[in-house]
């Protein structure tokens, strides 16, 4: 797609023939609804497509042909278009390094919100292009972030190629016109392992994950200390330190009308936020903004270990996953996926108790983020505490409305932390 998209023409496929395709797409948001579309540009069989769906408008990137039997085919799966995307890319000022030419493609399985195509080129590297199907105005985290690591040098990403920025009519607009990521090349890394399984493999034997950890920890401080060289920085003043307690306030009623679980430590809770505000905070920076062990993957040494994903929590509009944050929001994310671990274990039919397990990959974890940053995360172990607290509160409604068996889970690190925040 060029950097502007023309105004749709009249042709054969219309925004009804369109309507029954996209009802079945797994990245159509508003599941169960009719669709009611209506074209906003297209350009080389590309259509962007509002739905003004009960749920709330959303825009669509929709490439798309139309087969002779008259049936709409999705065009991420046609090499030739997938080979002119790839040439755009390249092509595109964001980009890093050439893409060249797609030789053969085929579509990535199971994805739910975007498109994954891995590519095979012609220098014999594999690129995966992600097209993303959902659109919004402005910068797309998950591209700026890793573009940034990426030039920096960082091996912690995979390698990025490049990515293909658009522009479309939006009459929401003061301009008329919004911006933003349709597209994102980069290293596909085929047959690795997350850090989730690896971990449920080590903790169901009992293997030590310590040494792992340690790296693990290592790792993401690396990251975080890229980010902070290659992307603005800013202090936590007053007013950004206050709009992050009040929405884990805002956070917490919510579960405690939910979760009758939360509303017995509603008091406890309020206090560990409260000793969070007025402590001291480090300077805000661009994080992962979502980390768990599903989004690190296991590759050999030296490189070890590698991050994905870095869109940011996905319920958090895409301006607000933009903006720096506290780099421990990520600590406290990858603490609770250890602790998810010996829960995840303990549910199993044939269950296993990794506690101890799990309290010794956190501190190994921990001890590698802090030789890696130089800090002593004890001078923060009250926002720390805030933050894994606002995870597991987060925790506790998702396991209430989806795995009522499994509120333990996260109820015990709720317990456990206002407990140790008191003492």
């Amino acid at each position: 797609m060029s950097d502007h998209v023309p105004d749709a023409p009249t042709g054969e496929l219309t925004d009804g023939t369109l309507e029954g395709w996209i009802a079945h797409q797994r990245w159509y948001t508003a599941k169960g609804a009719e669709p009611r579309l209506h074209t906003v540009a297209q350009d080389d069989g590309t259509r962007l497509v509002l739905d003004e769906a009960p749920t709330g408008p959303v825009l669509y990137q929709a490439p798309v042909t139309l087969g002779a039997d008259g049936a709409v085919r999705d065009a991420t799966t046609d090499q030739e278009w997938v080979r002119e995307l790839a040439a755009r890319i390249d092509a595109d000022a964001q980009s890093l390094r050439p893409i060249g030419t797609v030789t053969a493609s085929r579509v990535l399985s199971g994805e739910q919100s975007n498109t994954s195509i891995i590519c095979d080129t012609d220098s014999g590297e594999q690129v995966i292009v992600k097209v993303f199907r959902v659109l919004h105005h402005g910068d797309n985290p998950d591209v700026t972030t890793q573009l940034a690591l990426s030039a920096a040098g960082s091996a912690r990403v995979p390698r990025v190629y490049g990515a293909l920025r658009g522009t479309w009519p939006d009459a929401g607009r003061p301009d008329g016109t919004a911006t933003g990521h349709l597209a994102f090349a980069q290293e596909f890394l085929p047959g690795l392992e997350d850090a989730w399984r690896v971990a449920l493999r080590d903790a169901r034997a009992g293997t030590s994950s310590s040494s792992a950890a340690d790296r693990l920890g290592a790792a993401l401080a690396e990251v975080h200390r890229t980010l902070a060289t290659a992307l603005p920085t800013e202090p936590a003043d007053e007013e950004r330190r206050t709009a992050a307690i009040d929405a884990m306030h805002r956070r917490l009623a919510a579960a405690a009308r939910e979760a009758p679980a939360v509303a017995d430590h509603l008091d406890a809770v309020r206090s560990v936020y409260a000793r969070a505000e007025q402590a001291a905070w480090p300077d805000l920076q661009r994080i992962h903004g979502d980390l768990h062990l599903g989004q690190v993957l296991a590759a050999p040494e030296p490189r070890g270990w590698v991050f994905l994903d870095f869109e940011g929590e996905p319920l958090r509009p895409l301006a607000e996953r933009s903006l720096p944050d506290v780099t421990l929001r990520d600590v406290a994310g990858m603490l609770r996926s250890f602790d998810y671990v010996a829960g995840a274990l303990a549910q199993d039919a044939d269950p296993v108790d990794a506690g101890e397990w799990a309290h010794s990959a956190r501190s190994a974890f921990l001890d590698g983020y802090q030789r890696g940053t130089g800090t002593d995360l004890r001078v923060h172990r009250e926002l720390l505490d805030a933050f894994e607290l606002d995870k597991a509160v987060y925790e506790v409604v998702y396991e209430t409305r989806n795995r009522p068996g499994w509120v333990g889970i996260p109820l015990a690190a709720v317990e456990r932390l206002v407990a140790r925040s008191a003492s």
